[in-house]
């Protein structure tokens, strides 16, 4: 069965028959088995399920983080699928950002220079460079913070620059791992509407896994997984209404 998301927009993901394994000794692991699924461009998607139903494996598949075992996983034209390590390194680089529940931040460095990360991969200019990252902080809100370590910010704020990180580099794709999982409410809320700003705002194609019912009722459809596959889908305006 082909699981796929309504709307005239184009597909901009799509998986066939994806499939990952792992091997832990002679047992053999599958958190998604045959999952077919189609994302539109510029979608805003929910993933939810409990754990081990493969949410945080397709989200690590559509990031180049992992291998593809079998099947097909098309992002835009490129089958991941078929890439090398190097060129699935290089189309990551490119194409998506991606945003940790746990920040991911390097302490040693200041939010400018976390912010800058991404950047030194594609040869710009120091001066293009510090454009992009000036705007990147100007856009979560945190122009003043850009010398501050991250020691020195809150959890908000820390994941306000790692969302700065993400859409430096202007991807298409934005890919969240429970990105208000460690945050209080208000902080949480204000991630939120900032994912709101940037899918509305920059047109970004967003995936975000959650186990939290108010961050999944932003999204313009929350797909339900278990044991590897879709087993629901509920339309935003549904989830609105039963969340408010």
């Amino acid at each position: 069965m082909s699981d796929s998301t309504p709307g005239a927009r184009e597909p901009f993901i799509r998986c066939v028959k994806l499939t990952k394994v792992y091997r832990k000794g002679d047992q053999e692991i599958v958190p998604l088995r045959d999952l077919d699924l189609e994302i539109a461009r510029g979608s805003y998607i929910s993933l939810m399920g409990p754990s081990g139903s493969g949410k945080t494996t397709l989200l690590n598949l559509l990031a180049g983080i992992d291998s593809v075992s079998h099947g097909e996983l098309w992002i835009g034209a490129d089958n991941l699928a078929q890439l090398s390590r190097d060129k699935l390194a290089a189309w990551r680089a490119r194409e998506v950002g991606i945003i940790f529940q746990s920040y991911n931040l390097v302490p040693v460095l200041t939010a400018f220079e976390n912010v800058e990360l991404p950047l030194l991969l594609h040869g710009l200019s120091r001066r293009e460079c510090a454009q992009r990252v000036e705007q990147a902080l100007e856009t979560v809100g945190l122009s003043d913070r850009a010398g501050h370590f991250p020691k020195q910010l809150s959890g908000g704020q820390e994941q306000r620059v790692a969302i700065a990180r993400a859409i430096v580099a202007n991807p298409p794709l934005l890919l969240a791992d429970e990105p208000t999982g460690d945050l209080d409410r208000t902080s949480a809320d204000m991630i939120l509407a900032l994912l709101d700003t940037l899918h509305r705002e920059r047109g970004c194609t967003i995936v975000m896994v959650t186990h939290d019912p108010a961050a999944a009722a932003r999204a313009e459809m929350q797909l339900h997984l278990d044991k590897g596959l879709i087993i629901g889908e509920t339309p935003h305006a549904t989830a609105q209404k039963a969340h408010a």
